[in-house]
């Protein structure tokens, strides 16, 4: 069993998965005064989606 497998079937490592994810784009976001911001968030949702991490973001298009 895998790390990416884990991060599958167990839902508390999805959600710290998540909050590590969520963290990083907004210590990217601050360092770069949000001028990337767009390119950081599309990013960080393609990161999730291949890691099989796929969350609803209905604030963010």
């Amino acid at each position: 069993m895998g790390i990416f497998d884990k991060l599958k079937g167990n839902k508390a490592a999805r959600q710290k998965a998540h909050q590590g994810s969520d963290a990083a784009e907004k210590q990217i976001n601050e360092r770069t005064g949000g001028k990337y911001e767009k390119q950081v968030d599309t990013g960080q949702q393609q990161a999730e989606e291949r890691l099989g991490m796929d969350r609803d973001r209905p604030d963010q298009q």
